[in-house]
């Protein structure tokens, strides 16, 4: 349901390099607990409008806000801990598992919630034993979902997904897109997907169509 207030506003948000614009006059507000769809040919910005919305790139000109701040004044670090970007195809580091679950907790200064892991484990068909598991043995299919629950040991307030299902089999996508329409429906998560999925689009609450420029 929409609040009176969004939680992410883009104000004539443009991006342009010097070959071509690729975003131009975009405005968007979303409101806390949607999930919204982005579609659109290659081309046509879609990764770029999601960057843009994770602080990893900047619009060339216009506004972004969150909760009705600029997110240029907002602490890097901080911001990306409530509106979190989660990557096509994961990047998994160090030697374990736990590793990448202890993460979040370590940049916080906080105590690893082991109880936590293992329930997200148990959310997306893995076990209590993953967490010892050297990241190289895993299939592409299982990074994805252990980057997925690096993401949400702490839950953020927006998810931003980019593809994240496109190179996994029906069983993983359904995993992963199960647990994310649960927190979603149940903790009010906020999300925008890039897909070009159908079942992904249809599921979603809101969808938004982007157009190559010429």
């Amino acid at each position: 349901m929409k609040q009176n207030k969004p939680l992410i506003q883009l104000k004539h948000v443009s991006f342009k390099t010097t070959e071509q614009v690729i975003i131009d006059d975009f405005n968007l507000d979303v409101f806390k607990g949607e999930m919204i769809t982005i579609t659109g040919p290659s081309g046509s910005g879609k990764s770029t409008l999601l960057k843009m919305m994770a602080l990893l790139i900047s619009p060339t000109s216009g506004d972004i806000l969150y909760q009705g701040q600029s997110i240029e004044s907002y602490s890097s670090t901080l911001y990306r801990q409530e509106v979190s970007y989660f990557f096509q195809n994961a990047t998994l580091f160090g030697n374990t598992v736990k590793d990448n679950l202890i993460f979040p907790s370590e940049i916080r200064h906080e105590t690893f919630n082991k109880q936590k892991a293992i329930e997200l484990l148990e959310k997306v068909d893995l076990n209590e034993s993953y967490l010892n598991q050297s990241v190289d043995s895993l299939s592409g299919g299982e990074k994805q979902r252990i980057a997925l629950i690096r993401n949400l040991m702490y839950q953020p307030e927006v998810l931003l997904m980019d593809e994240v299902t496109s190179s996994l089999d029906r069983t993983n996508r359904e995993i992963i897109l199960n647990l994310i329409q649960e927190l979603n429906q149940s903790k009010q998560l906020t999300v925008l997907a890039i897909t070009h999925n159908e079942e992904e689009i249809q599921s979603s609450s809101r969808l938004i169509t982007l157009d190559a420029l010429k």
